[in-house]
């Protein structure tokens, strides 16, 4: 243990560190290890090397790293044991969820990482369901012993996954890794098989798709995994490009002695000189004896096959070829076409989506978007570069070769509306025109409420700014609306007053109507009715007690509706302030709290009650609130308290401070 701490402090400094780039296939995130869940992979050794620092795990290097990928088909918990071949070695590990992200983004994008172990602690490393839930790092405190196995992460259906592990130390005897626990698989269960074949421009070679990667150790070289029905032409080898920087392959290259003629002709897997056919990930080989077949065509010129629908008032228009067209021999000022109809198109440029120098596509761009509704015609012709268009066999198209295509005219989707006023609800009705073939309409009312007809009416409720807005279609355009109505029209009877009036004094009501309001009628709870906006002030007389009177507002507005609004206002037999000289809280309802009586005009309150020691026995700044003889929820003794109260004068904004004492009587 003390030789280990010496290693890793070693690391630590950089004293030991392996410093060449990795260039061996594996060893890097681009060319990693395809793995299968059915099977052990075992490496022998590991070459020295070191690519970048890794993020998300213990911020080290991949040092003398091999990267695997690989992907979830069933998800759920991913189990795996990495075992040293010596017993005193340690492999350290990271796993990153790759999933729409290039392979080298695990060394700038922390996030990818989903678990990682490195412990630094000899011995198998992995996941289990015994595992910690954290990320242990070998320069933690406390090297001896750590956890080398992590909880088992859940992955998912359909994610990639790659999967590095690495070691620091340049002896190295090498490892095994198994994927042997867990709920997951990352074992694909479609049997592989050739998908298609397509013979090259010379009918020498032909390139054979897989229906997924396939391992490059499988591929004979020879070409003696397959064979060809057709007398006199034999097989001479067999590539894959892909396997130039790889593992594994999709596409095959079978070469051939002699060009085919043409005619159909049958390609069969066999078991090749390697002892196999293809194999997938997990070993699986494509049966021997399966077949597919393919055409060899006469060298003839490749015609304008289709094109794409455009698309409303078009700017670009898609060309489709059965082959290849070579890129170079596109003009790039679209002189290769000219386009007929209606209207005058204007042709601006032409270009492929290139890929190796061909391309079955050719967009041609226009001037101006095609507004005008009617057929047209687009014609190819010899180009500024002196020629037509070439397939990749360098096959002339025929200058003359058409193709006619249907454009419709563009719609507006502008409409008129009618507003009809109510006194609780306001309908809307809205029309289109129909103009342009227009046959799909969507409206929708305040983002709510959706109609599907021509022409539509909505009732609303609520009043304010209304979005009306139309989608219209005619199979071909479409085109968006928006009308703002205001429904204006709301009536709400407000009244602004004071609901406490001291007998004798001036009290002044006014409105606060909303809509446009053509009469008023007022009553203050006398016989008298006022019709003006702003009535007479008004003066409630004395009574023996307090009195409550209904003070209401009916107002009309210029739809004939009305609404009315009432409002309660009290009068107390009196305004004027007074503080009791002795108070008797025994609950019989009659004197049983302490408090400044009709303090109606008093702002700013502050009322205090002290015992004959000074103390505060009781506070309020709400004049209303009333003691009740007791501190702190004990009965006050009786005796004689002292109060101050101060206020300001609601009418004259005068301060006053009064004080005085009070009897408590039990």
């Amino acid at each position: 243990m003390y030789l280990k701490t010496i290693l890793f402090l070693l690391m630590t400094f950089g004293i030991i560190k392996a410093n060449c780039q990795c260039t061996v296939h594996g060893q890097t995130p681009n060319t990693a290890f395809p793995v299968c869940g059915t099977k052990d992979f075992n490496q022998e050794s590991v070459p020295t090397c070191t690519n970048h620092s890794v993020p998300g795990g213990c911020g080290t290097d991949d040092t003398n790293p091999f990267w695997y990928k690989f992907t979830c088909f069933i998800s759920g918990t991913l189990g795996f044991v990495i075992t040293p071949n010596a017993p005193l070695e340690d492999y350290d590990w990271q796993l990153f969820d790759i999933t729409g992200h290039s392979p080298d983004e695990v060394y700038t994008n922390a996030s990818l990482t989903i678990t990682a172990n490195w412990s630094g602690t000899y011995g198998p490393t992995g996941t289990s369901s015994t595992g910690v839930n954290y990320r242990q790092c070998g320069s933690d405190p406390i090297r001896e012993n750590k956890p080398t196995f992590a909880a088992m992460p859940n992955i998912i259906q359909g994610h990639t996954y790659l999967l590095l592990i690495s070691h620091y130390t340049d002896s190295q005897s090498g490892y095994s890794l198994s994927f042997n626990s867990g709920t997951a698989s990352i074992t694909d269960t479609v049997p592989p098989k050739m998908v298609s074949a397509a013979v090259n421009c010379e009918g020498s070679s032909i390139t054979l798709l897989l229906n997924k990667k396939m391992q490059c150790a499988s591929l004979a070289g020879d070409g003696s995994d397959f064979s060809i029905d057709t007398p006199g032409i034999n097989i001479i080898s067999a590539e894959s490009v892909s396997c130039a920087s790889g593992f594994d392959m999709d596409t095959v290259v079978v070469n051939l002695d002699k060009a085919l003629a043409p005619g159909t002709y049958n390609i069969k897997v066999k078991s090749g000189s390697d002892g196999n056919t293809l194999l997938d990930y997990c070993d699986n080989g494509i049966p021997d004896g399966e077949s597919v077949s393919f055409k060899v065509l006469p060298k003839q010129p490749t015609p304008m096959d289709s094109l794409t629908t455009p698309t409303c008032a078009p700017q670009t228009l898609q060309l489709v070829f059965s082959k290849p067209i070579l890129c170079n021999s596109i003009a790039e000022d679209g002189s290769d076409f000219t386009v007929t109809g209606p209207s005058p198109v204007t042709i601006a440029g032409a270009a492929g989506t290139c890929n190796n120098g061909v391309s079955n596509i050719i967009l041609v761009s226009l001037a101006s978007p095609m507004a005008a509704k009617g057929t047209y015609t687009i014609t190819l012709k010899g180009g500024s570069d002196g020629n037509t268009l070439l397939d990749e066999c360098e096959q002339s198209t025929p200058a003359g070769s058409s193709l006619s295509f249907n454009i419709k005219d563009t719609v507006s989707a502008a409409f008129d509306n009618q507003l009809f006023y109510g006194c609780k609800w306001d309908t809307v009705m809205v029309k289109h025109d129909g103009n342009n073939d227009v046959n799909q309409w969507t409206w929708t009312f305040d983002g709510n409420y959706s109609r599907n007809t021509q022409q539509a009416q909505f009732a609303f409720n609520t009043f304010g700014e209304k979005n009306i807005r139309l989608i219209v279609s005619n199979g071909f355009c479409s085109d968006t609306a928006i009308t703002t109505v205001n429904l204006d029209n709301e009536l709400k009877a407000r009244i602004s007053g004071p609901t406490v009036a001291c007998p004798a004094d001036p009290v002044v009501y006014t409105d606060s109507c909303t809509g446009t309001i053509v009469s008023y009628k007022w009553n203050f709870g006398f016989p008298e009715v006022y019709s003006q906006k702003t009535p007479p002030t008004q003066y409630y007389p004395p009574s023996d007690g307090d009195k409550d009177y209904i003070v209401s507002l009916i107002v009309q507005n210029d739809h004939n509706c009305y609404d009315t609004a009432r409002q309660t206002v009290k009068v107390p037999f009196s305004c004027y302030i007074a503080v009791p000289s002795a108070f008797t809280p025994n609950g019989d309802g009659k004197n049983d709290y302490l408090y400044p009586l009709n303090a109606y005009k008093a702002d700013h309150v502050n009322f205090n009650v002290y015992n004959r020691y000074g103390q505060l026995v009781f506070h309020t700044s709400d004049w209303q609130k009333k003691w009740d003889g007791t501190i702190n929820g004990q009965e006050a003794p009786p005796g004689t308290y002292v109060w101050f109260f101060s206020y300001t004068n609601h009418d004259t904004g005068k301060p006053y401070l009064s004080k005085g004492t009070t009897v408590l009587i039990r």
